[in-house]
């Protein structure tokens, strides 16, 4: 009997047994199965970023992520949320709240999103303002995946006044201050994600995970990134692999893919421009993915499938969990790769 023990081989056995095999049905239907969040916990993957126990070396966390991704983008969006939340309870000096979560995280009978999109922009839209016993909220988290499927929520906030970050843990529900309108996504809509508003929303002290500085904030904000850009990494490597099954020369394509993976290694290390990179990658995800439309023919624009299903996700991952850098970066990507064409 073959038993799968590193992390990238657990990733690729569960994104080509589970993941992939539904992935165009979860597409079509708009519903993550139970099922393959059940998959991720029992192989270890909500406990991915905890350090506890067996953890992966720094190399394979790209290899891993990009296996999901290119399994179910909508799957490994929402888990990969988790993961940060994960390292944030896993450091946190709330003790009393780590001792009630972090457990159930690991194993994931809790699982965790993330809101922190409110905080980033300038000015930002959403604010804390500091009370006596803790914070109260107002403002939104324009961009929240998970709803329905997660437990709880690291929700991010920018105080207004000294401009440091607030991380706290809330439950994922409605109510007492917070409504949500369900956005309708151009792929991974089954990663049901919302716009959150808050309104004169409290949070206690005991409920806070940390706060940081804007320096620290920007800083976890590069490492962000390299993670985020395995999502493109990802759906370029899935369409390398179905252009070689048929039949297609993909040489080219798999350096390219090589060569990117190297880029960003040396821009979390300081040595490339990170925005530059993740532009890059996604200009390689929307070139790969309409190379394998123009591979498989015909049927790839008749109803729903995994070419057409790649395309629309590479063309999220041009916006989604972007900056401001990154969009310019895009656009200059883009219009260089016409001016080559001409």
């Amino acid at each position: 009997m073959f038993f799968v023990t590193s992390w990238p081989e657990r990733a690729r056995n569960l994104a080509d047994t589970v993941l992939f095999p539904e992935a165009d049905s979860v597409d079509f239907d708009g519903q993550i199965p139970d099922s393959h969040f059940e998959s991720l916990a029992a192989e270890g993957f909500y406990g991915l970023a905890s350090g506890v126990g067996e953890s992966p070396e720094m190399d394979e966390i790209p290899d891993i992520i990009e296996l999901l991704c290119g399994g179910c983008l909508a799957t490994a969006f929402t888990w990969m949320q988790h993961n940060g939340v994960v390292m944030s309870m896993s450091n946190t000096s709330n003790a009393a709240l780590k001792s009630v979560y972090l457990d159930a995280m690991i194993d994931g009978s809790i699982k965790a999103g993330v809101a922190f999109a409110g905080a980033i922009p300038r000015p930002p839209k959403l604010f804390a303002r500091r009370t006596d016993t803790g914070y109260v909220l107002d403002g939104s988290a324009p961009f929240v995946s998970g709803w329905g499927i997660v437990d709880v929520l690291q929700v991010s906030a920018r105080d207004e006044f000294d401009d440091s970050i607030v991380h706290s843990l809330m439950a994922a529900t409605e109510g007492d201050g917070v409504t949500v309108e369900r956005l309708d996504l151009i792929a991974a809509d089954a990663s049901n994600t919302v716009r959150m508003r808050f309104e004169n929303v409290r949070v206690p002290d005991s409920r806070v995970v940390s706060v940081v500085t804007d320096d620290q904030f920007q800083a976890g904000q590069i490492y962000g990134s390299w993670i985020n850009g395995c999502m493109a990494m990802g759906i370029a490597r899935r369409a390398i692999t179905q252009m070689t099954e048929l039949g297609l020369d993909t040489t080219a394509y798999s350096a390219v893919h090589t060569e990117l993976r190297g880029r960003f290694d040396n821009a979390l290390a300081g040595g490339d421009d990170m925005s530059r990179v993740r532009a890059d990658a996604s200009e390689f995800a929307v070139r790969a993915a309409a190379a394998l439309v123009a591979g498989t023919g015909s049927s790839a624009i008749v109803g729903r499938g995994t070419a057409e299903r790649l395309v629309r996700e590479a063309a999220f991952t041009l916006v989604a969990a972007g900056r401001p850098a990154i969009r310019t970066a895009l656009i200059d990507a883009l219009s260089s790769s016409h001016e080559q064409g001409r």
